[in-house]
């Protein structure tokens, strides 16, 4: 079982993780959805495609952009489509 970790919290909880640059997909069911504060930011990856974020909002301090998912990947990153990764002191493991 891996999780995400941020603020004292569990955010995240799975044991169907998919691994790609080191970073675990989550499923987005396996998010706690209380915690997702949706972003406007988004950055573009040649290979995956346009990655979208969220913010983490948990007992009262928020973490920006410190999840990100692709809502359209390209068919080579097909695998992490409805999935959500963790960065910005989120600890994963």
């Amino acid at each position: 079982m891996v999780e995400a970790r941020w603020n004292g919290a569990v955010i995240a909880r799975s044991d169907d993780t998919v691994v790609v640059e080191g970073n675990h997909y989550f499923p987005l069911e396996s998010v706690d959805p209380g915690v997702l504060k949706p972003s406007a930011t988004t950055s573009v990856c040649p290979w995956k495609g346009t990655a979208q974020y969220y913010s983490l909002v948990v007992n009262g301090a928020e973490n920006r952009d410190a999840a990100w998912y692709y809502a359209e990947p390209k068919e080579a990153a097909r695998a992490i489509r409805g999935r959500v990764a963790f960065w910005k002191g989120v600890t994963v493991g």
